[in-house]
């Protein structure tokens, strides 16, 4: 029996570690989500230059659940020092006052305001291949559902999929969609160097083949997980339909950063401010409320997630009680806005701290302490030119570094200033430091 409440469920897909430009949606030639995520692109919207500004998971998600940025939310790092702020709403918590019934997978209650979390298993080593992380998800999440659709109240359903995020071992026939290869033929070298990166040598071994040699196998295998976690989103998909919910439904698919593969010398992690780490997908899916087929190239950040979604539930008083950093993308939906803003400040805080400033041709980032791969202090990409930010310009134009930094930190002071909260980069050490030892001893091993 279907819920009967006339509001729209939310089924919120937040995909951990998903590149945009690795999504068939997006143009990459592989079918990576030939089953699902493209025919929510067919039949809804998709913008096509969304990004996670602030990197990596914590501040990722943080602005995604709440419609801040990273200076209201102060999760700027993976490991933060504290939870989020109680002058931040999450929204759930937003639901909740319009009577919604929340549900977290993948999550602990780190995000507060969910009636309930579940958790799945999601980790694991070559020895323990495959990893069949989104059956696992589908396992805990299908029962609950079921309950959900069965109550009078919505539902808010949020679901961490972790497919795409190392270790990249999925199932059969997946496992060799894209790579029929030998991966350990000693004909190539290409992994030379990525053993070579003594921080996670150790981590790449648990889980690739023994005595790999091609990174391209690497590749093919994240290109996998894509295509087994997309035939398994349309389980659930087919689920809400066999429920009688799915015309009630409005569907939010998006990333919390992207992944860098073999990309700038950066290894199967999603560091670096790079395109490949902070462009991310974004899906907006509801026939008759969003026009089918819609894209947009107006930038749009994680932080512009709640205000949309909350103006499409039609959820108007909390949309005039709260206040948001973030902008509704229905002017974009629906073709009235080209953009919702031309420029936007960057951060990064995992193994490194990094913050920077994006403009249509321009990126311009620097590094509050030495670079974990022995990169230059500051970097800048003419990214008309250099969409693949191969050239490092900024030694030969330092007056546009300047101009970009000079925006950077007025932005940033700006954001103090109205926040009434301190830079929550500044003075952050890095906290992971643990795994791998000393970031000063990693660096100092790549012979900078």
């Amino acid at each position: 029996m279907p819920s009967k409440s006339s509001k729209l469920n939310l089924v919120f897909f937040g995909v951990d570690s998903l590149r945009a430009d690795h999504m068939s949606c997006y143009g990459y030639p592989r079918r990576t989500t030939a089953v699902f995520a493209d025919r929510l692109a067919e039949e809804g919207f998709l913008a096509e230059q969304a990004f996670s500004a602030y990197i990596p998971t914590t501040p990722g998600y943080s602005s995604m659940l709440t419609g801040m940025d990273v200076m209201s939310t102060g999760m700027v790092s993976l490991s933060p020092k504290g939870p989020l702020p109680e002058d931040v709403p999450t929204l759930p918590e937003l639901l909740r006052k319009q009577g919604y019934r929340s549900l977290c997978v993948g999550f602990g209650d780190f995000y507060r305001g969910f009636d309930r979390y579940v958790n799945y298993e999601a980790w694991g080593s070559w020895e323990d291949r495959p990893l069949r992380k989104a059956e696992n998800l589908n396992n805990v999440t299908i029962p609950l559902l079921d309950e959900l659709a069965k109550d009078d109240k919505p539902f808010f359903l949020f679901m961490r999929h972790m497919d795409p995020h190392s270790p990249y071992l999925p199932p059969a026939p997946f496992d060799t969609l894209f790579y029929t290869g030998d991966p350990t033929d000693k004909k190539h070298k290409s992994m030379k160097k990525v053993f070579a990166f003594k921080p996670f040598a150790d981590f790449f071994k648990s889980w690739m083949p023994p005595g790999i040699t091609d990174a391209e196998w690497a590749i093919a295998a994240y290109d996998a997980e894509l295509a087994y976690m997309d035939a398994c989103h349309q389980v659930l998909f087919q689920r809400l339909e066999d429920l009688g919910v799915l015309d009630n439904t409005l569907i939010v698919y998006t990333s919390d950063h992207g992944e860098t593969l073999y990309d700038h010398d950066i290894y199967f992690d999603h560091h670096g401010l790079h395109e490949q780490t902070l462009h991310v997908p974004l899906i907006y899916w509801r026939p008759g409320l969003i026009p089918a087929g819609g894209r947009a190239a107006g930038y749009t950040l994680e932080e512009d997630v709640v205000p949309t979604i909350l103006e499409l539930l039609g959820c108007d008083r909390e949309l005039k009680a709260n206040r948001f950093d973030g902008k509704s993308a229905t002017p974009l939906i629906n073709g009235r806005a080209d953009a919702l803003r031309s420029e936007f400040y960057i951060t990064e805080c995992t193994w490194q701290r990094k913050r920077g400033w994006r403009t249509p041709q321009w990126k311009y980032f620097e590094s509050l302490e030495p670079d974990f791969h022995g990169k230059p202090p500051r970097e800048l990409y003419d990214l008309v030119n250099d969409p693949g930010e191969l050239n490092n310009i900024a030694e030969q134009n330092p007056e546009v570094c300047k101009l970009l930094k000079k925006r950077m930190t007025d932005w940033v002071n700006m954001r103090v200033e109205q926040t009434g909260k301190p830079d929550p980069i500044k003075g952050y050490k890095i906290g992971l430091e643990k795994r791998i030892g000393s970031v000063a001893t990693a660096v100092k091993l790549q012979k900078r």
